[in-house]
Protein backbone atom coordinates (compact mmCIF):
# COMPACT_ATOMS: atom_id res chain seq x y z
CA UNK A 1 0.00 0.00 0.00
CA UNK A 2 1.18 3.27 -1.21
CA UNK A 3 1.66 6.06 1.75
CA UNK A 4 -0.58 8.23 -0.20
CA UNK A 5 -3.45 5.81 -0.07
CA UNK A 6 -2.96 4.80 3.41
CA UNK A 7 -3.16 8.82 4.45
CA UNK A 8 -6.20 8.80 2.36
CA UNK A 9 -7.94 5.77 4.09
CA UNK A 10 -7.06 7.28 7.46
CA UNK A 11 -8.70 10.55 6.31
CA UNK A 12 -11.70 8.69 5.27
CA UNK A 13 -12.02 7.02 8.65
CA UNK A 14 -11.28 10.45 10.20
CA UNK A 15 -14.07 12.30 8.46
CA UNK A 16 -16.76 8.90 9.05
CA UNK A 17 -15.47 9.20 12.90
CA UNK A 18 -15.98 13.33 13.32
CA UNK A 19 -19.53 12.38 11.50
CA UNK A 20 -20.30 9.68 13.73
CA UNK A 21 -19.84 12.28 16.75
CA UNK A 22 -21.45 15.10 15.30
CA UNK A 23 -24.52 12.99 14.98
CA UNK A 24 -24.45 12.34 18.80
CA UNK A 25 -23.89 15.48 19.33
CA UNK A 26 -20.62 17.02 19.30
CA UNK A 27 -20.10 20.19 17.50
CA UNK A 28 -16.41 21.14 17.74
CA UNK A 29 -13.19 19.82 19.18
CA UNK A 30 -10.31 21.15 20.60
CA UNK A 31 -6.91 19.55 19.88
CA UNK A 32 -3.51 20.57 21.00
CA UNK A 33 -0.86 21.72 18.76
CA UNK A 34 2.28 21.71 21.35
CA UNK A 35 2.15 20.31 24.92
CA UNK A 36 4.32 23.00 26.47
CA UNK A 37 2.30 26.01 24.75
CA UNK A 38 -0.92 26.79 25.39
CA UNK A 39 -2.64 27.93 22.07
CA UNK A 40 -4.95 25.16 20.49
CA UNK A 41 -6.50 24.43 17.02
CA UNK A 42 -10.22 23.88 17.16
CA UNK A 43 -11.57 21.63 14.55
CA UNK A 44 -14.92 22.48 13.21
CA UNK A 45 -17.37 19.21 12.45
CA UNK A 46 -19.54 21.48 10.36
CA UNK A 47 -16.52 21.62 7.78
CA UNK A 48 -16.98 17.76 7.38
CA UNK A 49 -18.70 16.76 4.30
CA UNK A 50 -21.88 14.87 4.52
CA UNK A 51 -21.22 11.10 4.16
CA UNK A 52 -22.55 9.26 1.32
CA UNK A 53 -24.33 6.20 3.91
CA UNK A 54 -27.68 6.22 1.64
CA UNK A 55 -27.83 3.28 -0.80
CA UNK A 56 -31.22 3.99 -1.60
CA UNK A 57 -33.90 6.28 -0.12
CA UNK A 58 -35.18 3.35 1.84
CA UNK A 59 -31.96 1.43 2.62
CA UNK A 60 -28.91 2.90 4.23
CA UNK A 61 -25.59 1.30 4.74
CA UNK A 62 -23.07 2.12 7.38
CA UNK A 63 -19.32 2.07 7.60
CA UNK A 64 -17.98 -0.22 10.48
CA UNK A 65 -16.81 2.49 12.99
CA UNK A 66 -14.41 1.74 15.42
CA UNK A 67 -12.09 3.78 17.51
CA UNK A 68 -9.55 4.47 14.62
CA UNK A 69 -6.65 5.38 17.43
CA UNK A 70 -6.81 1.85 18.37
CA UNK A 71 -4.74 -0.14 15.51
CA UNK A 72 -5.78 -3.98 17.31
CA UNK A 73 -10.30 -3.16 17.41
CA UNK A 74 -9.76 -5.12 14.05
CA UNK A 75 -8.23 -8.14 16.04
CA UNK A 76 -9.96 -8.28 19.24
CA UNK A 77 -11.78 -11.21 20.35
CA UNK A 78 -14.55 -10.99 22.93
CA UNK A 79 -13.22 -11.60 25.97
CA UNK A 80 -10.39 -9.10 25.34
CA UNK A 81 -12.60 -6.67 24.25
CA UNK A 82 -14.54 -7.19 27.62
CA UNK A 83 -11.04 -6.55 29.15
CA UNK A 84 -10.82 -3.24 27.71
CA UNK A 85 -13.44 -2.24 29.00
CA UNK A 86 -12.07 -3.60 33.16
CA UNK A 87 -14.18 -1.84 35.96
CA UNK A 88 -15.12 1.47 33.17
CA UNK A 89 -15.62 4.41 34.89
CA UNK A 90 -15.60 6.36 31.43
CA UNK A 91 -18.74 7.82 31.75
CA UNK A 92 -21.29 8.77 34.47
CA UNK A 93 -23.65 5.32 34.17
CA UNK A 94 -20.39 3.90 36.40
CA UNK A 95 -22.05 5.78 39.20
CA UNK A 96 -25.18 3.74 39.47
CA UNK A 97 -24.58 0.39 38.44
CA UNK A 98 -24.56 -2.77 39.94
CA UNK A 99 -22.79 -4.92 37.61
CA UNK A 100 -21.39 -4.08 33.76
CA UNK A 101 -23.55 -6.12 31.25
CA UNK A 102 -21.10 -6.82 28.57
CA UNK A 103 -23.25 -9.77 26.65
CA UNK A 104 -23.79 -13.18 26.04
CA UNK A 105 -24.28 -15.91 23.36
CA UNK A 106 -22.59 -17.60 20.54
CA UNK A 107 -19.17 -15.66 19.70
CA UNK A 108 -19.63 -17.06 16.58
CA UNK A 109 -23.19 -16.32 15.62
CA UNK A 110 -25.07 -15.73 12.09
CA UNK A 111 -27.56 -13.22 14.18
CA UNK A 112 -26.69 -10.75 16.61
CA UNK A 113 -29.50 -8.69 18.93
CA UNK A 114 -28.83 -5.04 19.93
CA UNK A 115 -30.65 -3.37 22.56
CA UNK A 116 -30.11 0.01 24.03
CA UNK A 117 -29.06 -0.88 27.51
CA UNK A 118 -29.69 -3.13 30.42
CA UNK A 119 -32.40 -2.44 33.34
CA UNK A 120 -33.09 -3.10 36.98
CA UNK A 121 -32.62 -7.08 36.28
CA UNK A 122 -29.95 -6.85 33.77
CA UNK A 123 -28.30 -4.87 35.97
CA UNK A 124 -28.36 -7.26 39.76
CA UNK A 125 -27.55 -10.42 37.28
CA UNK A 126 -25.18 -8.81 35.26
CA UNK A 127 -26.34 -10.15 32.05
CA UNK A 128 -28.53 -8.91 29.11
CA UNK A 129 -32.35 -9.31 28.45
CA UNK A 130 -33.50 -11.23 31.49
CA UNK A 131 -36.33 -9.26 32.70
CA UNK A 132 -39.65 -9.21 31.12
CA UNK A 133 -38.69 -7.76 27.93
CA UNK A 134 -35.92 -10.63 27.94
CA UNK A 135 -37.74 -13.18 28.80
CA UNK A 136 -40.10 -11.69 25.62
CA UNK A 137 -37.30 -11.87 23.46
CA UNK A 138 -36.32 -15.56 24.63
CA UNK A 139 -39.73 -16.66 23.22
CA UNK A 140 -39.40 -14.53 20.22
CA UNK A 141 -35.84 -16.64 19.70
CA UNK A 142 -37.53 -19.89 20.25
CA UNK A 143 -39.96 -19.24 17.58
CA UNK A 144 -37.60 -18.69 15.21
CA UNK A 145 -36.93 -21.95 16.08
CA UNK A 146 -33.35 -20.81 17.63
CA UNK A 147 -32.06 -20.69 20.77
CA UNK A 148 -30.66 -18.03 22.61
CA UNK A 149 -27.27 -19.94 23.12
CA UNK A 150 -27.23 -20.00 19.14
CA UNK A 151 -27.50 -16.00 19.14
CA UNK A 152 -25.50 -12.94 20.33
CA UNK A 153 -27.56 -10.66 22.72
CA UNK A 154 -26.10 -6.98 23.81
CA UNK A 155 -26.73 -3.43 24.37
CA UNK A 156 -25.43 -0.24 22.87
CA UNK A 157 -24.35 0.91 26.33
CA UNK A 158 -23.06 -1.58 28.88
CA UNK A 159 -24.45 0.20 32.36
CA UNK A 160 -27.91 0.76 33.71
CA UNK A 161 -28.93 4.23 33.02
CA UNK A 162 -30.66 5.81 36.09
CA UNK A 163 -34.56 4.50 36.32
CA UNK A 164 -34.62 3.10 33.00
CA UNK A 165 -34.00 6.17 31.26
CA UNK A 166 -33.18 6.77 27.55
CA UNK A 167 -28.98 6.74 27.08
CA UNK A 168 -27.90 9.75 26.61
CA UNK A 169 -25.56 11.22 23.81
CA UNK A 170 -22.58 11.23 25.79
CA UNK A 171 -23.10 8.09 27.38
CA UNK A 172 -23.65 6.65 23.55
CA UNK A 173 -20.60 8.06 22.34
CA UNK A 174 -18.74 6.67 25.20
CA UNK A 175 -19.64 3.48 25.40
CA UNK A 176 -20.68 2.33 22.11
CA UNK A 177 -17.26 1.58 20.57
CA UNK A 178 -17.15 -1.17 22.68
CA UNK A 179 -20.47 -2.38 20.44
CA UNK A 180 -18.65 -1.69 17.55
CA UNK A 181 -15.84 -3.83 18.43
CA UNK A 182 -18.14 -6.57 19.86
CA UNK A 183 -19.87 -6.70 16.30
CA UNK A 184 -16.03 -6.91 14.42
CA UNK A 185 -15.22 -10.23 16.49
CA UNK A 186 -18.47 -11.84 15.56
CA UNK A 187 -18.61 -10.30 12.63
CA UNK A 188 -22.48 -11.82 12.00
CA UNK A 189 -24.83 -12.22 8.85
CA UNK A 190 -27.72 -10.67 10.74
CA UNK A 191 -27.82 -8.15 13.30
CA UNK A 192 -31.22 -6.73 14.40
CA UNK A 193 -31.53 -3.44 16.34
CA UNK A 194 -34.05 -3.45 18.91
CA UNK A 195 -35.57 0.00 19.38
CA UNK A 196 -34.66 3.59 17.73
CA UNK A 197 -31.58 3.97 20.03
CA UNK A 198 -29.71 0.79 19.07
CA UNK A 199 -30.96 1.12 15.34
CA UNK A 200 -29.74 4.89 15.15
CA UNK A 201 -26.17 4.42 17.09
CA UNK A 202 -25.09 1.61 14.89
CA UNK A 203 -26.79 3.06 10.93
CA UNK A 204 -25.60 6.69 12.40
CA UNK A 205 -28.99 7.91 11.40
CA UNK A 206 -31.84 10.10 12.54
CA UNK A 207 -34.36 7.96 10.58
CA UNK A 208 -37.35 7.39 12.52
CA UNK A 209 -37.99 3.54 13.54
CA UNK A 210 -41.24 3.33 11.63
CA UNK A 211 -39.25 4.46 8.35
CA UNK A 212 -36.51 1.74 8.99
CA UNK A 213 -37.86 -1.22 10.24
CA UNK A 214 -39.03 -3.96 7.61
CA UNK A 215 -36.40 -4.32 4.56
CA UNK A 216 -32.68 -5.39 5.40
CA UNK A 217 -29.97 -2.40 5.51
CA UNK A 218 -26.26 -2.70 5.59
CA UNK A 219 -23.72 -2.46 8.42
CA UNK A 220 -20.43 -3.60 7.11
CA UNK A 221 -20.64 -7.06 5.49
CA UNK A 222 -23.78 -8.16 7.45
CA UNK A 223 -27.39 -7.12 6.73
CA UNK A 224 -29.57 -5.24 9.55
CA UNK A 225 -33.09 -5.74 10.45
CA UNK A 226 -34.76 -2.63 12.65
CA UNK A 227 -37.53 -3.44 14.51
CA UNK A 228 -39.74 -2.87 17.86
CA UNK A 229 -38.36 -3.68 21.20
CA UNK A 230 -39.54 -6.09 23.12
CA UNK A 231 -40.12 -4.02 26.07
CA UNK A 232 -42.48 -1.80 23.65
CA UNK A 233 -44.30 -5.02 23.20
CA UNK A 234 -45.09 -5.44 26.60
CA UNK A 235 -46.96 -1.60 26.19
CA UNK A 236 -48.29 -2.05 23.26
CA UNK A 237 -49.07 -5.83 21.76
CA UNK A 238 -50.31 -4.52 18.44
CA UNK A 239 -46.50 -4.57 17.95
CA UNK A 240 -45.94 -8.25 18.08
CA UNK A 241 -47.81 -8.59 14.48
CA UNK A 242 -44.54 -6.23 12.43
CA UNK A 243 -42.35 -7.40 14.89
CA UNK A 244 -42.86 -11.35 14.09
CA UNK A 245 -43.09 -9.91 10.32
CA UNK A 246 -39.53 -8.67 10.31
CA UNK A 247 -38.32 -11.70 12.21
CA UNK A 248 -40.04 -13.62 9.18
CA UNK A 249 -37.94 -11.70 7.12
CA UNK A 250 -34.61 -12.37 9.18
CA UNK A 251 -35.55 -16.41 9.43
CA UNK A 252 -36.07 -16.28 5.21
CA UNK A 253 -32.45 -14.88 5.00
CA UNK A 254 -30.83 -17.27 7.40
CA UNK A 255 -32.76 -20.33 5.89
CA UNK A 256 -34.67 -20.97 8.96
CA UNK A 257 -38.11 -22.27 7.66
CA UNK A 258 -40.99 -22.66 10.46
CA UNK A 259 -44.10 -25.48 9.69
CA UNK A 260 -47.14 -23.39 10.73
CA UNK A 261 -45.96 -20.19 9.78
Amino acid sequence: MSIETELKQILEELRRYFEFQKSLGLEGMILEKNLEREDHVKISIQEIPEPKTQASEDTISANVQLNIFDSRSKGLTLEEIREEIGDCTRCKLHEGRTNIVFGEGNPKARLVFVGEGPGRDEDLQGKPFVGRAGQLLSRIIDAMGLKRSDVYICNVVKCRPPSNRSPEPDEIGTCVQFLFKQLMAINPEIIVCLGSIAARSVLNTKVKLGDLRGKFHNYGTSKLMVTYHPAALLRNPGFKKPLWDDMQVVMNELGISRSGD
